[in-house]
């Protein structure tokens, strides 16, 4: 095969194109408005179908409003902690983090959480003194710092003991 010498191939003659390989312009175009109907599609089939308004909503009783606005549990109850108010980074003392935390919890364990507050401050202050400043500028940190917080209770109190916290006061300065 080494000794084969390669032919040139003769120019397209005058009028002829050389045709390549790929599509061109009109492929891409095509691929385009193809890629635009699939996602088009896609959306409109998986979006939830509007519900219609019915007349009986617009004459709802303020009895009917409680029964659609009722909580899930009726048995949750919210232990306020005390305030937490920390420096944040390793620089002097310019900036601070004040928050106010509840936990949420049910009737027979509100005694637990009082009882264990301050072990409670002090694991989400531990938890908290470990975040860097660039962490609380990002808005999409939030949930996952009430998502630690939220773990840290269920380590101190037990996961029957909690459903959670609640974030009632954060300030930043």
């Amino acid at each position: 095969m080494a000794g084969k010498k390669k032919t040139p191939e003769a120019p397209p003659a005058d009028g002829e194109t050389e045709k390549k390989g790929g599509g061109g312009l009109i492929g891409m175009v095509m691929l385009s408005v193809a890629a635009i109907a699939a996602s088009f599609g896609a959306s409109y089939m998986l979006t939830p179908a509007a519900a219609a308004p019915s007349e009986a909503s617009a004459e709802c009783s303020p009895q009917d409003l409680a029964k659609v606005h009722a909580p899930v549990r009726k048995d949750h109850t919210f232990v306020p902690l005390e305030e937490i108010l920390i420096t944040i980074g390793s620089a002097p003392a310019t900036r601070f983090l004040k928050m106010e935390v509840s936990i949420v919890t049910d009737d027979e364990h509100a005694y637990l959480v009082e009882q264990d507050a301050p072990i409670l401050i002090d694991a989400f202050i531990n938890y908290l003194r470990s975040v860097e400043l660039e962490d609380f500028e990002d808005p999409a940190y939030y949930g996952k710092m009430r998502e630690q917080l939220s773990r840290r209770s269920e380590l101190v109190l037990g996961t029957s003991a909690t459903d959670g916290i609640l974030v009632t006061s954060f300030l930043l300065r």
